[in-house]
């Protein structure tokens, strides 16, 4: 984003966001809390205009303000639950009274989820795309909507398996244009302990976080935004907000 203000008692004062992102006491208290938070699976609390979001407050606040400053007329985001998400971006492009799309791909999309979404009064601007994220039919599909887009967003939050976020970052950051972001969650599975591990193709060790860093270390044109990670300091998407050059 944006180079942030240095005044310190600016909401956004770099200095003061980096100085606390690198208290030992508070990455302590933070992982503790957000291991907490993940046993009490803390990010189902919350819903956008009636609909379950299942995203951390904090990431709520930093997506509004990433479209808010970038104006996508696109946002993309693979992961669609209980489409929350796409209720928030479809209000924000309404509020924000531009011509905004949104897409989410979804491999299974629940008949009252779908029926929800389609009901709400955000339906207008989103459009569902069913099966695998990282089907070629379904890139495909996602890519021929992109090409009608002069400014594309993607967020990824489907499957969290080291090699599905590696499989979805091939397919889907060429899709993102300069200037806009790409934002992979869960990375915060990264800093969960070992005893949290649980049945599921992800883990402390193998998760976003780890997909992420070798996907990046291949040198895509694309730069994390520290600064957004160290003030929101509570995310599922901890260094996860990449924005294209």
């Amino acid at each position: 984003m944006s180079e942030a203000p240095t005044d310190p008692n600016d909401p956004r004062d770099a200095r003061r966001s980096a100085a606390m992102a690198a208290d030992p006491e508070v990455v302590a208290a933070v992982r503790t809390l957000n291991a907490k938070a993940f046993e009490y699976k803390y990010y189902l609390n919350f819903r956008w205009l009636g609909r379950p979001i299942v995203q951390y407050p904090q990431d709520v606040v930093a997506l509004q303000e990433i479209v808010w400053e970038t104006r996508p007329t696109l946002i993309v985001e693979t992961g669609v639950a209980h489409g929350g998400s796409l209720i928030l971006y479809a209000s924000l492009f309404e509020l924000m009274k531009l011509p905004g799309e949104v897409v989410g791909v979804e491999i299974e999309l629940r008949p009252h989820n779908e029926a929800a979404i389609q009901a709400h009064p955000m339906s207008d601007r989103i459009r569902v795309v069913k099966g695998s994220s990282v089907d070629p039919a379904v890139v495909a599909t996602v890519a021929e909507i992109a090409r009608g887009h002069e400014r594309v967003m993607v967020v990824l939050d489907s499957h969290h398996a080291h090699e599905h976020v590696a499989a979805e970052l091939e397919a889907y950051a060429p899709l993102v244009t300069s200037g806009n972001y790409l934002v992979v969650f869960g990375t915060a599975v990264g800093d969960l302990p070992a005893s949290l591990d649980i049945q599921r193709p992800w883990n402390h060790e193998r998760n976003p976080r780890t997909a992420m860093e070798a996907w990046l270390a291949t040198g895509p044109p694309f730069d994390v935004d520290r600064g957004l990670s160290e003030r929101l300091i509570l995310s599922d998407g901890p260094g996860g907000y990449l924005r294209r050059r």
